[in-house]
């Protein structure tokens, strides 16, 4: 098969949403239709009954919710899928945006009781920023709540993207009765089915057809014919050209928890949803029919299975080949590199990859060589853009609870923050050790994964930061003067650089003001960025 052909074959997406919406059991559905398992997680009540096959760290799976991308292969209607199942928790939120860099397209959920919610439109910001293609499921269908109409409202308002529906719910809550596929003209009729595929559908091409009114009864069937036509004469007809290019958004309803309207979006997905395409790099677009292998590394997970301490570098693959046992470039570093055990995963489970695609998402086994936003090739010297910066907004400081265990507390604080969702600064003097994160769950998280992953107990504690400010100066007499000054609040980054660690808004002015020698930048990217496509 020729590169071309694999490309056509691949789709890679993620499915994103507000927590608790339903992203983590609709990933398991399509699993279940691909066939890569034979029964799926029930997530109720945040409590997870059955092990969600996503969720596959012990503190997710004890608190029902996601806090790390689980990446997912597997094969349906002749193409191969490659899906990211995010976290949905804002605390989590870096960890989405990085893998929103890594994908094609995007599955949104939307609970049809809530509706869009703060954490929602900041994970469409970011789709928008990038064009990202995205499909809507609604999601939660059979429970009391909000009109179909209005929730549709909603998401132009709120989203700022136009909508087309590509499917429609016939009731809702106790009156809930199924979908009408708007795309295929199929009647999908509701039964609480849960774990089970979905039964045949009706087909009706014309909805006056008094066989819709003997399968939904006559008010239903009304109501039906009514929306249908009423959605044809107010929304545009769905153009597979302006969803690529992110101008428009089909919106189908259904009920994960159920497995209901599930099929129809995965059978949707694979028609419409784009294959890999160009990505933006320091060099110019890079095509995926290029015949040079290029990728880059967007998440980097440690003990992916604790028994082994293994560190997982994901790479994507955006160009050309990728081969087992075969030595590439790696960009930063400027040195060969070679792996011979490449995975591919369904969560935690992972099968040996010979080769790989681009729009293809491989695990490469990591012994401390790579960072987030790396680049491998076979040869180029090319960077890849668009991984969005961390910023902390809350500090405190590591506590080792058990000086016996200080090594495993210094090596597993090191492999957590590699990862990505926090940031680690060693004192200038010393060795304390303060950790920056978005939200208080990531303390938590680090903490639990500390003890548990690594033998390690440890505390935070709260210091008095506001801000971290990276220091760079043209006049670097002055920079080590202020830096000497200022030892107290003078930290190091992981790659040594200083950082000027603000105790307050007003400080931070202050210092500007009287050093304006010294620029302050509130993230560790302060070089010049790739430019977006």
């Amino acid at each position: 098969m020729s590169l071309q052909d694999e490309i056509e074959k691949r789709r890679t997406f993620a499915i994103i949403s507000h927590p608790d919406a339903g992203k983590t059991t609709l990933t398991e559905k399509f699993l279940l239709y691909g066939g890569a398992i034979q029964t799926a997680g029930a997530v109720k009540s945040n409590k997870i009954r059955k092990g969600a096959t996503s969720d596959f760290m012990d503190i997710e799976r004890q608190r029902g919710i996601s806090v790390s991308t689980s990446v997912m292969t597997f094969h349906y209607a002749g193409k191969s899928i490659n899906l990211l199942d995010t976290p949905g928790h804002r605390d989590f939120a870096e960890d989405t945006y990085r893998t929103l860099t890594a994908v094609d397209s995007v599955v949104l959920v939307i609970d049809c009781v809530k509706g869009v919610e703060a954490q929602t439109e900041r994970l469409m910001e970011v789709c928008r920023m990038r064009n990202t293609p995205v499909i809507v499921f609604i999601n939660k269908m059979d429970l009391e709540g909000r009109d179909a109409y209005d929730l549709l409202d909603e998401l132009e308002e709120k989203l700022r993207i136009k909508v087309r529906p590509l499917s429609w719910p016939i009731g809702i809550g106790a009156t809930f009765k199924g979908v009408y596929d708007l795309y295929d003209r199929d009647l999908k009729l509701f039964e609480s089915v849960k774990t089970k595929v979905e039964g045949a559908s009706l087909h009706f091409d014309d909805l006056t057809d008094p066989g819709l009114d003997a399968h939904i009864g006559e008010d239903s069937a009304a109501t039906l014919r009514h929306d249908v036509e009423l959605i044809d004469g107010v929304y545009d007809a769905f153009s597979m050209e302006d969803y690529r290019a992110a101008r428009i958004a089909p919106v189908f309803f259904g009920s994960a928890f159920n497995n209901f309207g599930v099929k129809e979006v995965l059978d949707a997905f694979v028609r419409i949803a784009p294959p890999p395409g160009p990505r933006p790099s320091d060099s110019g677009p890079v095509d995926p029919a290029n015949a040079r292998f290029t990728g880059f590394v967007f998440k980097i997970h440690a003990n992916l299975d604790p028994n082994h301490r293994d560190r997982i570098a994901f790479l994507r693959v955006c160009s050309g080949r990728f081969q087992r046992n075969t030595y590439y470039h790696h960009v930063r570093l400027n040195k060969q590199v070679r792996f011979a055990n490449p995975t591919n995963f369904l969560a935690a489970a992972k099968t040996l990859v010979e080769e790989a695609y681009p729009g293809d998402v491989i695990g490469l086994f990591d012994t401390g060589n790579f960072k987030i936003g790396d680049t491998l090739t076979d040869g180029a010297n090319l960077n890849f853009g668009g991984i969005p910066s961390f910023s902390p907004e809350l500090f405190r400081e590591l506590v080792n609870k058990d000086p016996m265990r200080s090594k495993q507390l210094d090596k597993g604080i090191r492999q957590l923050t590699d990862e990505g969702v926090a940031q680690l600064f060693m004192g200038s003097i010393g060795s304390k050790k303060i950790v920056g994160c978005v939200g208080e769950l990531q303390f938590e998280v680090i903490a639990y994964r500390l003890e548990h992953e690594y033998g390690a107990k440890c505390e935070f504690q709260r210091i008095q930061a506001y801000k971290a400010c990276w220091l760079t100066s043209d006049n670097e007499a002055a920079l080590d003067a202020f830096c000497r000054i200022k030892l107290q609040q003078i930290v190091l980054d992981k790659d040594g650089n200083r950082v000027f660690m603000a105790p307050s808004a007003y400080i931070l002015e202050l210092e500007q003001r009287e050093n304006p020698a010294i620029q302050f930048h509130t993230t560790s990217e302060f070089k010049t960025a790739v430019p977006q496509a």
